[in-house]
């Protein structure tokens, strides 16, 4: 299949253009990434799912579901979260986990080298994707000089007062960054290419994962699942499934539901980003278009843009208090469509991906509810930023921290500050997984 379909994940043009970058690097050790999710509501005392509030180390939040899954003795599609948190991390976020008619204490406790649970509660619905209010970050950037300081306060002045470009980061895209031309082969019916880019992707490769791609490539599959750390849990299912015969279509399709959701998710998000580059490089990723859909920051409900919009006296303020912003399309055969010029950014990316709406809806329709349309802010405000500069047992360091809303990444924050085109991102999301 075609690969030449960029995610995008680096931005082509930065915010902060006019101010040099001051360098530097992130996660060299998990106490150097900090996040803390912001939940969206609590506990209630009672019902049918346990929630957890758990710390991982170094483990990814679909790492933590396998744990769970082992744990409690339930499928993975019992457990929920609100969002997809980075492996090379120190990070505190819930876990539900349906067990009827048992509590915490009717279970063993729970024991892990790298996670620890904080609390135990029961609530009466599952934890849903995006049920949390966003992120506290806390992150220490080594080998920048401490009077880099002056830079990056330069750097967040300007997203503090312009906004954070709402870009998906490479977490979700993967090492290999390919994750969203597997959701793209699903789409087409491509399930032979949908295999061949999980198990055989080009690129950076992991040695395990490199021992693995070739060991597939030459049909040697029971020799590729060995080679495979157990984390990898979509590429050794599929080689199980290939291994006992099924063929490419049902090998894909056999992957669980969340796995399957977030190849689909990774498309839609290289699609998204894809809109933001153009609308960035145009100079209007912060205002408004006439025909663009709106978004209000503050419960996320959508409005279309008219010249009474455009032309009204509030609109300039209500941008520049982060009220309202545009947004780009996280792109389904149902989503709601942006007209105009602002509907020409969203057409022309699908185009680039070689999709048709036609497409998108007959996937809808075999598939329903696999792929959420939806429309996504443009970009989002970052809040509660700090900034200092220290010295601890490693060395020099310049922290900065601050709040993002739910869906948004922290490197993409870094990269206005570093402007090293930022790689150093897991392959997960760090906060919503769809949207």
């Amino acid at each position: 299949m075609d690969t030449g379909f960029a995610p995008r994940a680096v931005a082509s043009r930065y915010v902060t253009h006019d101010v040099p970058g001051i360098g530097g690097t992130i996660k060299q050790r998990p106490e150097d990434f900090l996040v803390d999710e912001m939940p969206l509501y609590q506990p209630s005392g009672s019902g049918e799912h346990v929630y957890l509030f758990i710390e991982k180390r170094n483990l990814s939040t679909l790492d933590v579901v396998h744990i769970l899954s082992r744990h409690f003795g339930v499928g993975r599609e019992a457990i929920g979260f609100a969002g997809m948190k980075d492996r090379n991390a120190i990070t505190r976020q819930v876990f539900s986990v349906n067990t009827p008619g048992k509590t915490p204490e009717d279970f063993p406790q729970l024991v892990h080298e790298r996670l620890s649970v904080q609390w135990a509660d029961l609530h009466n619905n599952k934890l849903r994707l995006g049920h949390l209010a966003g992120n506290r970050f806390s992150i220490r950037i080594r080998n920048a000089g401490i009077g880099e300081i002056r830079g990056a306060k330069r750097a967040l002045d300007i997203l503090l007062e312009k906004g954070v470009p709402n870009r998906f980061g490479t977490q979700r895209f993967g090492r290999a960054m390919n994750n969203h031309r597997i959701g793209l082969a699903m789409i087409r019916g491509d399930f032979e290419g949908a295999v061949r880019e999980l198990l055989a992707p080009e690129g950076d490769l992991s040695e395990p994962h490199a021992r693995a791609r070739e060991f597939f490539l030459a049909g040697n599959f029971a020799d590729a699942l060995a080679a495979l750390p157990r984390t990898a849990h979509p590429e050794r299912n599929v080689l199980r499934a290939l291994s006992r015969r099924a063929n490419p279509r049902g090998a894909i399709l056999g992957l669980d539901r969340t796995a399957k959701r977030f190849f689909l998710s990774a498309l839609q998000s290289a699609l998204f980003n894809h809109v933001l580059d153009a609308r960035l490089e145009a100079g209007c990723f912060d205002r408004l278009l006439e025909g663009d859909v709106a978004m209000k920051h503050e419960n996320r409900a959508c409005f279309d843009v008219d010249a009474g919009v455009t032309a009204a006296a509030d609109t300039e303020q209500r941008l520049r208090t982060f009220e309202i912003s545009p947004t780009g399309p996280m792109w389904s055969g149902s989503m709601r469509r942006a007209s105009g010029r602002a509907g020409a950014f969203d057409d022309a990316a699908l185009a680039g991906a070689g999709l048709t709406v036609e497409q998108l809806a007959a996937f809808d329709a075999q598939a329903p509810g696999m792929v959420e349309g939806a429309r996504r802010p443009l970009r989002v405000p970052v809040t509660d930023a700090d900034l200092e500069a220290g010295l601890d047992e490693h060395g020099t360091y310049i922290r900065v921290a601050f709040d993002l809303p739910r869906g948004a990444f922290a490197t993409v924050v870094l990269d206005e500050i570093m402007k090293k085109g930022q790689d150093d991102g897991d392959d997960e999301q760090e906060a919503e997984h769809a949207r």
